[in-house]
């Protein structure tokens, strides 16, 4: 019996259609299931990841394949995840025969808040099996899922040498933007926080089949040691955050009464925010990276913040949804 072919390093929309046809598949939009049709944009992301055979490659979104196999022919050891499981099965037949890949079947995420134990887990058995030089995140991530797949693998125990991924051009605004701009929330606080964050290129519809309604872009993101070193607990400063920019439309002082959790005299926030040198009347969104973790450090030493908050709410909207 002959073996079932690879994915086809040319990844056009005729071929993706004949593909889809021949196993029955279907794009779902819920999945944010857009594919890359365009091979000098694969090339690009496994490019800009450079992508070494001491690298172990953790990949979000098997989709067809086509990326994966890239990476397998660069790398050391590829992990990629795949939520859908027509699109998993495929690739066990294909990919599947390749000693370096490990195919997991799944949603990356146990929450928005919390990544997938099978897929931690599996990632740690890979890392101390291969034993790597650099862990890479490279991915067309899913739309659905690109901001908090960014944020809890940043967080995370994995030192991550860098992320190159694929994002809603909406969201690059995002993790890119500055002070006093609509693009500038939490999501830009908390990853600036923790790593640099570059856009690489922007992607029309048209690269993609099915084609989204939105541009797209490719985003490098490199941890930062230093800038982690910065921020204690970032769980709870991720938590802050949240609080913080739940009340956009709040003064300063209105939005950290809010935030601290529990009755507070107006005075003791103003005090301490005065002792900051900062305006209660102004925004949050008026401060630099190193103001905000200013202010949650000096909130967290006066225990200001709730001891009793936990970052493990399925429900917490401090991550922009896509």
């Amino acid at each position: 019996m002959s073996q079932p072919d690879l994915p086809s390093p040319r990844q056009t929309q005729s071929f993706l259609r004949t593909l889809f046809q021949e196993h029955g598949l279907h794009p779902k939009n819920k999945l944010g299931q857009n594919f890359l049709i365009d091979l000098n944009l694969l090339e690009f992301i496994v490019r800009e990841g450079e992508v070494t055979k001491d690298d172990l490659c953790l990949e979000v979104g098997t989709g067809t394949g086509s990326l994966t196999a890239k990476l397998s022919d660069a790398a050391k050891a590829v992990v990629s995840v795949e939520i859908d499981h027509h699109f998993h099965e495929v690739n066990t037949r294909g990919l599947g025969r390749l000693p370096n890949i490990t195919l997991i079947f799944g949603d990356v995420l146990k929450n928005k808040n919390l990544l997938n134990p099978t897929v931690t887990n599996q990632l740690r058995l890979t890392l101390e099996k291969v034993q790597p030089k650099n862990l890479k995140l490279v991915a067309n991530l899913p739309y659905a899922v690109a901001t908090p797949v960014i944020s809890n693998f940043l967080m995370s125990e994995f030192a991550f040498e860098r992320m190159v991924v694929t994002v809603q051009w909406e969201i690059a605004e995002r993790l890119t933007a500055k002070p006093n701009t609509k693009e500038y929330s939490s999501l830009a606080v908390l990853v600036q926080s923790l790593a640099d964050v570059e856009i690489l290129r922007r992607l029309s519809p048209a690269v993609f089949w099915p084609k989204p309604k939105v541009d797209s872009a490719i985003v490098r993101i490199r941890p930062n040691a230093a800038k982690r070193a910065m921020v204690n607990e970032p769980l709870m400063f991720r938590v802050f955050l949240r609080d913080l920019y739940a009340h956009r439309r709040k003064n300063l002082r209105g939005a950290m009464l809010a935030a601290a959790g529990r009755d507070h005299e107006k005075a003791e926030i103003d005090q301490l925010i005065g002792e900051l040198g900062m305006d209660g009347l102004g925004r949050a969104e008026t401060l630099d990276i190193p103001q905000h973790l200013k202010l949650f450090e000096a909130f967290r030493k006066r225990g200001l913040l709730s001891a009793d908050k936990r970052d493990d709410s399925a429900d917490d909207d401090a991550l922009p949804a896509v």
